[in-house]
C-alpha cells in the first residue's frame, strides 16, 4: 500500500537521489553526502509557501517517489488558478507498477480540491517515455514551451 505525504527536511537526501536517478538528472543534481546547502535553502522556501507542495510517495516506510505541485493564480480564465506538477520521479525498482499513474491521479484530485482550472506540466523532449506516459493520462501538448537558462 502506498501513501502520499508532504516532504520533510529529512526526506531531502532520498528526494535528491530520485531526481538524480536518470540520465538528465545525473547532469544537474548533486546527491552528495552531505547534500549541498542550496537544496536545504530551496526546501525551506518551498515548505513555507502555501502554494507549493513537495510530496513524497511511501511504501512500507520507504520513499519510492516524489513530485512537486505549484498552485498559480492568474488573471486569465476569469481570474482562475492552475496547478503545475513537476519533478515526477519513481524509484527504478518500482517503475511499471502504476505508481506514476497514482501520482497523476493524486495530483488531479488535489488540483480539483484546490479549485484550479487546469493542471499543467512540462517534460523534457529528451524524455519520450515520460511524454507518452503523460499523453496516455490525458495531457495534451497544446503549447510550445521556451526556457532561457542563466
Amino acid at each position: 500500500m502506498i501513501s502520499f505525504r508532504q516532504a520533510t527536511r529529512t526526506d531531502l537526501p532520498a528526494i535528491i537521489q530520485l531526481l538524480a536517478d536518470d540520465p538528465l538528472g545525473q547532469l544537474r543534481e548533486q546527491p552528495a553526502d552531505p547534500l549541498p546547502p542550496a537544496y536545504y535553502q530551496a526546501f525551506e522556501i518551498i515548505d513555507q509557501d502555501t502554494n507549493q507542495e513537495l510530496m513524497v510517495v511511501e511504501e512500507a516506510g520507504e520513499i519510492i517517489g516524489t513530485f512537486q505541485m505549484t498552485f498559480i493564480q492568474y488573471l486569465n480564465y476569469l481570474g482562475s488558478s492552475r496547478s503545475m506538477i513537476e519533478s515526477v520521479r519513481v524509484t527504478k525498482n518500482k517503475r511499471g507498477l502504476k505508481i506514476g499513474e497514482k501520482i497523476i491521479q493524486w495530483a488531479i484530485s488535489r488540483s480539483k480540491i484546490r479549485g484550479v482550472k487546469m493542471l499543467q506540466l512540462t517534460s523534457d523532449k529528451k524524455r519520450p517515455d515520460a511524454i507518452r506516459f503523460y499523453e496516455r493520462h490525458g495531457f495534451v501538448a497544446s503549447h510550445e514551451g521556451f526556457k532561457l537558462h542563466f
